[in-house]
């Protein structure tokens, strides 16, 4: 009898549950629950307390109500018997953590602390830890810190420990109070089991973790601030689980709330991006994989660990068992789009669409393909949400140039297309300078079922061929593999990754292949691109810093 798995995806705005056969990869059922209270981005939502700028919370209630609605709907829409679905497995956006109590119970529910923003998730793009990672690059640089290059020579605001600091520096009783600070995909696990049990994935790419050196040492955590000296051992204690364990069982309270039978094996968390890997099929090296959403994540594996300038992390047994895993990324390449069209575009523009049974993506993306690589002769740099890699550097925003008055929607909407191309050009060209091969990329999560020519251009830019995830919920699905892993073949999983990425990956048949004619046109493009991108990235011109600076004094 076909056995199944439960993959919940935590994105940035919404959960979504997908129910998986383990015979094939087949989505039986899915349902999505948007956060009630969505990204808190300006004030808190329980007593108007204002936020500052960069700051992106979120209400860890929310995470919660994804069990509570989705995993119900998808059982009742598939009609399975729970007896049948045999194991879980989670996927989260990160670095997104928050302070927990002794109970492990969120700070944010207590009224003692409800009204103080620290104590309240802090969501992978919360970016207003800038000074405190600063701080951090400067301290390691001149100590010399061999963690450093692991992560491309900079540790992100997005992370953990420039999060963890920025709470110690400006809520001090908060960080006082917190019995630990987790990720938020390892305090969800916890809630399903009642165990909490830290995944290597997370711990490794987000909380500078290695396998064989642990965290970084006293002395540097005393370097940056004495009253940080003990954090590993206190603040973030506890024993760290590779890929596919079993975190523990559902417990009797969720399973009633969730529909599920008590006992279902529970696989450790993971991060989105990097649970895609194994359920587009990639297990070996040379095979990039662009989970493409709001931001993208680049996976990539390796077999041995090298430094790369920008990258977020190498990881042994990161992604895949016995390979090192390779993590680089851009902050904002839908979301970019989202604010063109959102922010930027004519009224015209939005009736015409309309006019067509079209929304402004789909209008958009036709008439900017009518255009020659090129053609419009508009060139953008891709930080609206700053730089993730290969510069590492939050505070870069985005810049537009060669518009006329003649400039029309579709043109800017293509050339930011192809900034966001130029920057993922950028990282492979990072992996191949340092020994890393990369000879395919694969493309999953929203953006590449939506928008061929986004995919066209990537294929052109990189002079690359794609492969496209056959599954609309890739991430979700390698929850459930790993959900699968978990239960073990004994109850009718599978005992590693790779012999479930064997029977329950998908991509699609067709490949995408570059045009010869676009590839020598965008060499030329990539070029300037180049030139602008360490001009105003690299230190010769921090205007953009500059700017930000004065919006923060004239907003005092």
């Amino acid at each position: 009898m076909t056995k199944y798995a439960l993959g919940v995806d935590y994105g940035t705005e919404s959960g979504r549950a997908v129910l998986v056969s383990l015979e094939d990869g087949t989505e039986i059922a899915e349902h999505v629950t948007p956060y009630p209270h969505g990204v808190i981005d300006e004030k808190l939502p329980v007593s108007n307390v204002e936020l500052g700028y960069e700051w992106a919370l979120q209400h860890p209630g929310d995470y919660l109500e994804v069990l509570k609605n989705s995993v119900p709907a998808v059982v009742k829409q598939s009609q399975i018997n729970p007896e049948d679905i045999i194991g879980i497995g989670i996927d989260f956006t990160a670095c997104t953590i928050l302070p927990i109590d002794e109970k492990g119970q969120p700070l944010s529910f207590h009224p003692k602390w409800t009204e103080n923003p620290h104590s309240w998730v802090k969501l992978w793009k919360h970016h207003a830890a800038q000074d405190e990672a600063n701080k951090i690059n400067k301290i390691a640089a001149e100590r010399g810190e061999k963690f450093l290059p692991r992560y491309g020579g900079k540790l992100s605001s997005e992370w953990m420990l420039a999060k963890v600091w920025q709470i110690l520096d400006e809520a001090p009783e908060v960080y006082e109070e917190a019995d630990q600070f987790v990720e938020a995909t390892d305090w969800v696990i916890s809630q399903m089991t009642g165990t909490l049990a830290k995944n290597s994935c997370t711990a490794g790419y987000k909380a500078v973790w290695h396998k064989q050196d642990g965290y970084p040492s006293k002395d540097f955590f005393k370097a940056l601030d004495p009253r940080l000296e003990n954090v590993t051992e206190t603040k973030l204690r506890g024993e760290i689980y590779p890929l596919g364990t079993k975190a523990g069982e559902l417990s009797e309270e969720m399973a009633a709330l969730m529909g599920l039978k008590p006992g279902t094996a529970v696989a450790v968390g993971n991060v989105d991006a990097h649970a895609a890997v194994p359920a587009v099929g990639v297990v070996t090296p040379g095979k990039l994989v662009m989970a493409m959403g709001t931001s993208i994540c680049h996976m990539l594996l390796g077999e041995e660990e090298q430094d790369v300038e920008g990258m977020c992390g190498v990881v042994e047994d990161g992604i895949i068992p016995g390979l090192y895993g390779y993590e680089a990324g851009q902050s904002a390449v839908g979301d970019i789009f989202a604010w063109y069209v959102d922010q930027a575009v004519p009224a015209y523009v939005e009736k015409a669409a309309a006019k067509e049974g079209k929304n402004v993506h789909q209008y958009l993306e036709e008439k900017a393909s009518e255009y020659k690589p090129g053609e419009s002769g508009v060139l953008a740099l891709d930080w609206w949400n700053g730089n993730r890699s290969v510069l590492v550097d939050t505070e870069l925003s985005g810049l537009l140039i060669g518009a006329t008055l003649q400039t029309k929607p579709e043109e800017i909407y293509r050339a930011l297309l192809e900034a966001t191309a130029f920057g993922t050009r950028k990282i492979v060209d990072a992996f191949r300078q340092n020994g890393i091969r990369v000879d395919e990329l694969y493309a999953c999560g929203g953006l590449p079922q939506k928008n061929r020519l986004l995919m066209q251009i990537y294929s052109d830019v990189t002079n690359l061929p794609i492969k496209i995830a056959a599954s609309k919920q890739t991430p979700a699905l390698g929850a459930a593999m790993f959900g699968a892993v978990a239960a073990g073949s004994a109850n009718g999983g599978y005992d590693s990754i790779i012999d479930a990425a064997e029977k329950m990956a998908r991509v699609k048949d067709e490949v995408i292949q570059p045009i010869p004619e676009n590839v020598a046109i965008y060499e030329k493009l990539y070029e300037e691109y180049s030139k602008l991108h360490d001009y105003f990235g690299r230190g010769e011109n921090n205007v953009m810093k500059r700017l930000k600076a004065i919006r923060s004094e004239v907003s005092e």
